[in-house]
């Protein structure tokens, strides 16, 4: 069996050039702590440790060889069968102590304290290929033993259907996929939500967009409620656009692990959950990691009960960069001797 002597890796440690070896969230979480921004503490179970678990269940890719992305069938039936393996294989003692002393520094006094499981696969959160939502989040998660079988479940999620089948369609070699999983302390939030440092409906780079709403920022990510939409102008901080919903759940802990929807108050439902104080926070946010990042971003944010702002994750903006990208490699017209030559054939030839 592989070593495991880096299975886990603080955030303090880790930066984007370690996408190998915590994948692309537990990486991003890293370059946002080394640069100073406030992102609630945690540490990554690697990829070395997926790789030495793995390594211990013979062929476990096998199913996959071959199969086609538009083979529904084929694809079910293959990862229903792999999961099932990393679900039912024992951990390694070695690994397990190494997640357990991490975990016992990360939660201190408290072995109960709240944390969030994620998986953070080596493929996502490029500027590529995003794979947001296809890989399993555990909120809320409370003890060692529950943190263990959360990342075990991260693990498993690298096989569900969607995730392959996204994998088939886009070309990647199984290979070179591994899972690293995210530990982290949990926030309780007051309010949460997304912000875009570019306006996602319209491209605009002057904008950045915000999403928020009441409890948890799980509510706003799956769409379970309309979210209170803002519009904030990188230049002047004005707020351009201000549309408060009926935001009728939230999304709260439950007292022994995990998180339920539960009804808003008739007096909160149409309350802005972000002034003006909190807008402005957001918006130097915003800027802040885009500066850092040197393109447009996707965050994750949330705001707990003492009004402190948190960032959660942060991820390349895709479908406008892409966009960009692709127009970037739009053919550019050959250069002609007759310098009106273009003008005229768009006129209906050019005579010779």
């Amino acid at each position: 069996m592989r070593a495991v002597d880096g299975a886990v890796a603080r955030f303090e440690a880790i930066g984007l050039a370690d996408r190998h070896r915590v994948g692309g969230k537990g990486a991003s979480l890293g370059e946002l702590a080394r640069a100073g921004i406030d992102v609630p503490p945690g540490f990554v179970v690697t990829t070395e440790a997926f790789g030495a678990f793995a390594d211990a269940l013979p062929a476990l890719r096998a199913p996959l060889v071959g199969l086609r992305a538009d083979d529904l069938a084929g694809v079910a039936t293959a990862t229903a069968g792999m999961r099932a393996r990393v679900l039912e294989a024992p951990l390694p003692q070695a690994l397990r102590e190494a997640i357990a002393q991490a975990h016992a520094a990360l939660v201190g006094d408290d072995p109960r304290a709240p944390v969030a499981v994620r998986s953070s696969a080596t493929s996502e959160d490029s500027a590529e290929a995003s794979f947001a939502g296809l890989q399993d989040t555990f909120l809320w998660v409370r003890g060692l033993e529950a943190v263990i079988d959360a990342v075990r479940r991260c693990w498993a999620s690298l096989y569900s259907e969607p995730s392959v089948t996204y994998r088939l369609r886009l070309g990647l070699p199984e290979a070179q996929v591994a899972m690293g999983v995210v530990v982290q302390r949990m926030v309780d939030a007051r309010c949460a939500g997304v912000m875009f440092t570019r306006s996602p409906t319209t491209g605009d780079r002057s904008v950045v967009a915000i999403n928020a709403s009441w409890g948890l920022g799980s509510a706003v990510v799956s769409g379970e409620v309309t979210p209170d939409e803002y519009a904030l102008n990188k230049v002047t901080g004005e707020v351009m656009r201000r549309v408060i919903s009926d935001k009728a759940v939230r999304d709260v802990p439950k007292p022994e692990g995990g998180i339920v929807a539960e009804p808003v108050d008739e007096a909160e439902r149409r309350v802005a959950c972000c002034d003006d104080a909190l807008l402005r926070s957001l918006l130097v946010t915003a800027e802040r990691i885009e500066r850092h990042y040197g393109q447009a971003m996707d965050i994750e944010w949330a705001v707990d009960r003492a009004g402190r702002l948190h960032v959660l994750q942060s991820r390349p903006e895709t479908v406008w960069s892409q966009r960009d990208a692709q127009a970037a490699a739009q053919p550019i017209a050959a250069p002609q001797a007759n310098p009106f030559a273009h003008v005229l054939a768009a006129m209906g030839g050019v005579r010779r």
